[in-house]
């Protein structure tokens, strides 16, 4: 009679232990951090494959060699996804049956995980040949699913998310920058450079490559005004991109000063150690 909530028991306890291995490795616990190394070089070998696939001899000569490695990788992928969904019902974020998982299931981390294998499943489906090899190079979406076993790339993340308002605040301040100079240019060299500077759209492209600094030459200006302009805007455009970069970098050294004093710090009452 017992054997019922000893079998409910045994599986809670497998649930759990699924979910820890499957989860980022906590300190000690070497089964998850071989399975956490196993995924990233899985990670990284579907990386490279899909880069040497696209070189057309190494594509002919090894096509049978990417073929099974790639049913190798979409089965591991699968059984790791398929794994989470069962799992992650162990956290109390997800507890409950359904909606737990369905939130589970739509978070974006687990999206990822989907896209990772989706493409391969997809495949199999009737449709041309052109989207399928789309949908096979979508494949490189598994170099997301890093952000799961890397404590640094979740630090880019956090950096991101922290300074979001900043950063579109000067995203704005860039594209209000290039609409007035693509303005002034194109009412500067219009009547000189009709064929280069047809429309203020047009113009835009030349803007974008001069607040970038990037400056093909294959247009530029030959009015006395234009040039004024020109110089102005690339000046601007040292500027404006240097606002982006001084706020991703303060926001960084906050994270790597707040990482370090955690670690510094009681994780149960909080006071410095």
């Amino acid at each position: 009679m017992a054997s019922g909530p000893h079998l409910m028991s045994n599986l809670m306890n497998m649930r759990t232990r699924v979910w820890e291995i499957v989860e980022v490795a906590k300190p000690g616990d070497v089964v998850s951090k071989i399975f956490d190394i196993f995924i990233l070089g899985l990670i990284f070998l579907n990386i490279l494959a899909v880069i040497l696939e696209s070189v057309e001899s190494l594509e002919q000569r090894f096509h049978l060699t990417f073929e099974v490695f790639e049913y190798v990788s979409v089965i591991v992928f699968s059984l790791e996804y398929l794994a989470r969904v069962w799992a992650c019902g162990t956290d109390s974020r997800y507890a409950k049956p359904i909606t737990g998982r369905l939130r589970f299931i739509f978070k974006p981390l687990s999206l990822v995980d989907l896209a990772a294998i989706l493409p391969f499943y997809l495949s199999f489906v009737y449709i041309d040949l052109r989207v399928i090899r789309m949908l096979r190079m979508l494949r490189i979406f598994r170099v997301a699913k890093l952000t799961r076993y890397s404590s640094s790339i979740r630090l880019f993340g956090r950096v991101f998310k922290d300074k979001k308002d900043e950063l579109v605040l000067t995203f704005v301040l860039m594209l209000g920058l290039i609409i007035i100079v693509s303005s002034l240019m194109y009412f500067a060299e219009h009547d000189a450079q009709p064929d280069k500077f047809p429309d203020i759209p047009s113009t835009m492209w030349w803007s974008v490559v001069t607040l970038t600094t990037v400056g093909y030459g294959d247009i530029y200006p030959i009015t006395p005004l234009g040039k004024v302009f020109a110089g102005l805007s690339a000046i601007l455009g040292i500027g404006m991109f240097a606002l982006p970069t001084g706020i991703l970098g303060a926001s960084f050294i906050d994270e790597l000063e707040k990482q370090k004093a955690a670690r510094h710090c009681c994780p149960h009452c909080g006071e410095e150690l």
